[in-house]
């Protein structure tokens, strides 16, 4: 796989799994309603660990453009 195609690669999916570790915190946290996760705790602590995993993704991917 080309280099150029895994740092787009890394930023795209780092970007998606952040937007989705967000959407579950604000979920947990109870800013997000409709859905079982609203006020539900655990959603409020599993979202910023996988929103961190998103947004070191996204820097590998950054950092490999320089």
């Amino acid at each position: 796989m080309p280099a150029r195609l895994r740092r787009v690669l890394a930023i795209a999916l780092g970007s998606l799994i952040f937007a989705v570790g967000a959407i579950w915190t604000f979920q947990g946290l109870g800013y997000i309603e409709g859905s079982s996760m609203t006020d539900v705790e655990i959603w409020a602590i599993i979202g910023p660990l996988v929103a961190g995993i998103g947004l070191a993704l996204v820097l590998v991917g950054v950092r490999r453009s320089h």
